[in-house]
């Protein structure tokens, strides 16, 4: 029963690329993470099952189980980072340098896999017998779609989830959901001279943006989390497309919209009003009207404060459970009944960032907090 050292397996794990992306020229398989994770897995006497995710060849899910029983804890985490560009270090060479450990995936989120690692084989040693299991889950693709957390099934078993994301060594048991929209209009292009020999798209996203601001406005006054940095839903227009030339009427338009639900809001819900009120807004205009989920959303999380997970999280880190305005995978494990936290060493400011890092001094409080909530779980 032996696993490599702490820093060993973070080298490991930054110097195997698993980046997932929604451009394919960029977007790589996550399988030999999966199997370098289930390796030390097995070191360790987990029976370990590689999952393929339907629909999406090369990605795979790693679901590692010590011991038996439906009551155990969940570490989790995904396999996968982003793209990277504009490094001054190697992004797949563990370097480090005045007390931080550069690399991509070092914050978000491969070393919270080393760290969990540790803890196990340190407890094993001691020769600590598990009254319930403990679970390793790493998934994929969670920087692009979610597409590994969506393929869990309730095969997956347990009753409290940890996931190692980017928190700052600070439980955090609510987050924002995640909608993004394409609202596209289509109209009729004429000469600009005569209006009458077209209907012009732009002018219609114009009572569209109108009608969006006013939902927004009735959004912000309904709902509000004082939990929250920004305690209230956002809605952003992001991106608008229209028209070729001056002197042309505007035959498309099309307008991207990024919607960020507090929890309470349901997303089914609020594309349903979304469609509604445009449709409404457009009835008489003879324009036609298109939605496009730019991807099936996040839903937003809450754990109970008064949740086991959250009340022994908060003790072993002395910090209160806060909010984050960033999703998670957290919805889809509560989705199969577990108490649910997110808590891990790294920054949530380094994730997706150049030259990456997490801090040396952060590496042992992690393994600490980890080792005692594993005994925590098997008194």
């Amino acid at each position: 029963m032996k696993i490599p050292s702490t820093l060993n397996m973070i080298s490991e794990l930054i110097a195997t690329p698993s980046i997932s992306c929604n451009d394919p020229l960029k977007d790589q398989s996550n399988q030999a993470v999966i199997e370098l994770l289930a390796t030390w897995c097995h070191e360790l006497g987990f029976k370990c099952e590689i999952m393929p995710i339907p629909n999406h060849s090369g990605k795979f899910n790693l679901l590692a189980t010590l011991g038996t029983g439906d009551d155990g804890l969940i570490l989790a985490g995904h396999s996968d980072t982003v793209p990277y560009d504009n490094w001054q270090f190697d992004p797949f060479k563990l370097t480090e340098q005045n007390n931080r450990l550069y690399g991509l995936g070092t914050t978000d989120m491969k070393a919270f896999f080393a760290l969990a690692l540790t803890a196990i084989e340190q407890l094993l040693a001691n020769n600590m017998q598990l009254k319930r299991p403990i679970t390793i889950l790493a998934t994929a693709n969670e920087e692009t779609n979610m597409a590994g957390a969506k393929a869990l099934t309730d095969s997956l078993k347990g009753k409290y989830a940890l996931i190692g994301e980017p928190t700052g060594l600070q439980p955090i048991r609510m987050h924002k959901g995640i909608m993004m929209e394409a609202i596209h209009l289509h109209g009729q292009s004429g000469h600009s001279s005569n209006p009458d020999l077209g209907n012009n798209a732009l002018e219609g996203m114009y009572q569209v943006i109108g009608e969006l601001l006013k939902w927004r406005k009735q959004l912000q006054t309904k709902y509000n989390n004082s939990a929250f940095q920004i305690p209230i839903p956002t809605m952003n227009l992001g991106h608008i497309q229209g028209g070729d030339s001056p002197n042309r009427i505007c035959a498309d338009c099309e307008l991207y919209i990024d919607l960020r639900p507090l929890p309470g809001m349901d997303l089914t819900e609020l594309r349903s009003t979304l469609h509604q009120r445009v449709e409404k807004t457009l009835q008489n205009s003879g324009l036609d009207i298109k939605f496009k989920a730019l991807f099936d959303g996040i839903p937003a999380m809450e754990t109970s404060i008064d949740a086991e997970i959250v009340t022994i999280t908060e003790r072993l880190t002395k910090k209160l459970a806060g909010a984050v305005a960033y999703a998670t995978e957290a919805p889809y494990l509560q989705r199969l009944g577990m108490q649910t936290i997110i808590l891990g060493p790294g920054d949530i400011e380094q994730a997706h960032q150049p030259d990456e890092f997490i801090a040396v001094d952060r590496l042992q409080p992690m393994i600490d907090i980890l080792t005692q909530l594993i005994v925590y779980f098997n008194k």
